[in-house]
């Protein structure tokens, strides 16, 4: 007897990184073992010497493929056993193992849009829907589109045993979010990408492309995020330390350092409209979605908890985000004592 397993692993397309899967049979009980592939297809060699590795980090149950059939997260190495470039997670896995005192703890809120004959899914064949307004978590075939894959799409996260803590319809038609989390850095980034896969497969059933463009459509309409609150032990136990975590994140030098790992085309989503910051200016508020980065009304009355940093993109490589987040927040709790 066998199964399958669908090696996934994210290439080295730029500006922003794509999914790669394929399928290997192995025998039952077999372990995984490494995969070479053509990384001069996959914008991650050159072709006179192409060989890349695909190691194993995370399997899950293949929801679509049901039975024993797994879904296997990979990182990328070189054939002389170094970390390719873009392999992204292990440029964080350093940086989680210095600050895992601090036990952070990450939630993504993935946004994206469904695309179909190259235009927003719910969008007319020419002109444009009704303005924003009763889309955000709406309810009637007039208000929201694309819930069919939605719903396939969340089931087969649950059952993937990936961390997918809810969904919503977004603010443009075609539009939805999933959230991802709360989990360490490393664990919400390898579901993330994982959830991710599952999207797209899921919406190829449909004929329809997900894309997460952070300006799917021009003009007055919101763009696509990747919200992502994050808290310490610290943070999670004394408003001090929140404080703490939001002035670093806007220390000189930090800003700048954030925004470049925040994911391409930043400038085109945050223009200080559509419920974000400039881009160029930073800043932090209660309740504040015009802000940098918010802290909850109800954490502010808790005096503890966590602060959203709403600038990522809905196109981040998530390993790029935690660690950046990580390694700012935990440094400066560290010098202030908050552990």
């Amino acid at each position: 007897m066998s199964y399958k397993a669908e090696y996934i692993w994210v290439d080295g397309t730029e500006p922003t990184a794509k999914l790669r899967s394929k399928t290997r049979i192995l025998a039952d009980g077999a372990e995984l073992p490494d995969w070479g592939f053509d990384g001069s297809s996959t914008n991650q060699a050159p072709g006179d010497n192409s060989d890349c590795v695909l190691k194993p980090v995370l399997a899950v149950p293949d929801p679509i493929r049901g039975g024993e059939n797994k879904l296997v997260l990979c990182e990328v190495f070189h054939v002389d056993g170094t970390p390719h470039p873009t392999n992204n997670r292990a440029k964080l896995r350093p940086i989680a193992e210095q600050y895992a005192a601090h036990d952070a703890w990450f939630g993504i809120e993935q946004e994206y849009t469904f695309f179909q004959a190259g235009r927003p899914l719910g969008f007319p064949e020419t002109g444009f829907p009704a303005p924003q307004g009763p889309y955000y978590c709406g309810v009637g075939a007039d208000e929201v589109f694309g819930r069919d894959i939605v719903e396939r799409h969340l089931d087969a996260c649950l059952d993937a045993g990936i961390k997918v803590s809810g969904i919503n319809a977004e603010v443009m038609p075609g539009q939805w979010e999933f959230q991802i989390g709360p989990a360490g850095p490393i664990e919400v980034a390898d579901h993330l990408w994982l959830a991710r896969w599952l999207l797209y497969r899921i919406a190829e059933d449909f004929g329809v492309a997900a894309t997460l463009d952070p300006k799917p459509a021009k003009g007055d309409w919101n763009g696509a995020g990747a919200h992502t609150n994050f808290s310490t032990k610290a943070m999670r136990e004394s408003y001090d330390a929140i404080i703490t975590a939001c002035e670093a994140l806007g220390a000189e030098g930090k800003v700048e350092e954030h925004i470049a790992g925040y994911g391409p085309g930043i400038q085109e989503r945050l223009t200080g409209q559509h419920e974000t910051a400039p881009w160029n200016v930073y800043s932090y508020g209660v309740s504040d979605r015009g802000a940098s980065v918010r802290i909850p009304w109800q954490v502010q009355v808790d005096k503890k908890g966590y602060i959203e940093d709403r600038r990522p993109n809905a196109n981040i490589d998530p390993y790029n985000v935690t660690r950046l987040l990580v390694n700012t927040c935990c440094e400066a709790l560290e010098k202030a004592g908050q552990v």
